[in-house]
């Protein structure tokens, strides 16, 4: 009944939200110069109401051309393999020179994969890249099976398989325990289009490191508790009516309840830069939130699975990770060099959960292997914002390059 309630209350809302628009629509209210301000104050106030709600629809990447080279070029986005659960995005750029192909991989946690578009930006300054968009479980029909843990790693071998040989991977936050999966498998297997390089970006590779608050609450509840809790059925006006979900409101929920005063600060200023006018500032939070309250909802499978098998077994990490029945060996991987990237301040994936993966690839030589430890940022800041830009890509696009 989670998700009906939750339906319910939206259904509720949507009128107030639709006069707020209307009345927006009307413009100045002709008060005169001397309630200029109140009139403001209102346009603002309704703008708000407006905007109190979520959306389950892919927003757009927003990334129309990008500088590379000496030049700004159009960019813009191809299917190149649409799969039930997820598609392969290729953000075309056309130019003449060829460029080192990189797989982005998103992570499947409640938001789109728009959440990673600054990352992708910055790396189309000198990338060919693709990136897994997946789709929220709601719209997938029962029909199309189930989704779980190692149906992520089958699609990111596919993915790569559609890339072709000499392609990078690049996992940001949760899928790097997939990531590194992939990669393993097709290593011990010689897959001719197992990646040059992978760099893992603020993943749980070991949550058992420097457990943070998502780490100890994945770990002090029962299955049983989080399958009773937390899955809800989708409601049948939609394309995947009747499958088992973990709703992305509810993880929506449970990340602003992290930083719930932050956001109440952000939505504070977000009216006062409304009610005065202040159209750049304003449209800078409203981009963010946006994004931020776009949310897909997890197949029931993938999310116990990733609760089970990467939280609280940390299965990769004690090497009782199996795919398809056969144990995942990261010692397989001899020749695609490691990057670990992990923030100072990161208070989701804490620091060595991810440096870890250099233990578990103990046949790579040194020269192939590094970690970057950015001191000074948390884990948004890891793949998106200045110090992402200006810091850590350098260090991301050397190590592309140096297996090209």
């Amino acid at each position: 009944m989670l998700y009906q309630a939750y339906q319910l209350q939206d259904d509720l809302i949507g009128p107030f939200r639709k006069a707020a628009k209307f009345w927006m629509r009307m413009g100045n209210w002709g008060f005169g110069p001397l309630t200029r301000d109140a009139n403001q104050q209102f346009l603002a106030a309704l703008e708000m109401v407006s905007r109190f709600e979520l959306t389950h629809s892919r927003p757009d990447f927003g990334i129309n051309e990008v500088s590379t080279g000496n030049q700004v070029v159009p960019v813009r986005e191809e299917v190149a393999l649409d799969l039930p659960f997820g598609k392969l995005l290729h953000f075309v750029k056309d130019i003449d020179a060829l460029q080192p192909r990189v797989l982005v991989v998103a992570p499947l946690s409640g938001h789109f994969s728009t959440l990673l578009a600054g990352t992708v930006k910055t790396l189309l300054q000198d990338h060919d890249v693709y990136i897994t968009d997946w789709t929220n479980a709601r719209d997938v029909p029962l029909s199309e099976g189930h989704f779980g843990v190692e149906d992520y790693i089958t699609y990111v071998i596919r993915f790569l398989e559609e890339i072709g040989p000499g392609a990078h991977i690049l996992a940001v936050c949760q899928p790097c325990v997939q990531a590194l999966c992939a990669v393993s498998v097709m290593s011990e297997e010689n897959h001719p289009a197992t990646p040059k390089t992978m760099t893992l970006m603020a993943g749980p590779i070991d949550p058992r490191e420097s457990p943070t608050e998502v780490n100890e609450l994945a770990v002090k509840k029962s299955l049983e508790w989080f399958e009773n809790s937390m899955i809800s059925t989708v409601p049948y006006r939609y394309g995947g009516g009747g499958r088992k979900v973990y709703p992305g409101f509810l993880q929506l929920i449970a990340f602003m309840s992290m930083n719930m005063e932050r956001h109440k600060k952000a939505h504070a200023k977000l009216y006062d830069h409304l009610a005065k006018g202040e159209v750049k500032e304003a449209e800078k939070i409203k981009t963010f939130y946006d994004e931020y309250f776009a949310v897909l909802d997890l197949t029931e499978e993938f999310y116990i699975e990733t609760i089970d098998r990467i939280f609280q077994k940390a299965e990769l990490a004690t090497g009782d990770f199996t795919y398809m029945g056969r144990p995942v060996n990261p010692g397989a991987i001899r020749k695609t060099a490691l990057l670990t990237v992990e923030g100072g301040r990161d208070d989701i994936c804490a620091l060595g959960q991810t440096a870890a993966a250099h233990d578990l690839c103990n046949s790579l030589r040194p020269h192939l292997k590094r970690h970057h430890l950015q001191a000074n940022v948390g884990h948004y800041g890891v793949f998106n914002g200045r110090h992402w830009n200006n810091e850590i890509y350098p260090v991301v696009r050397n190590h592309i390059l140096m297996m090209e």
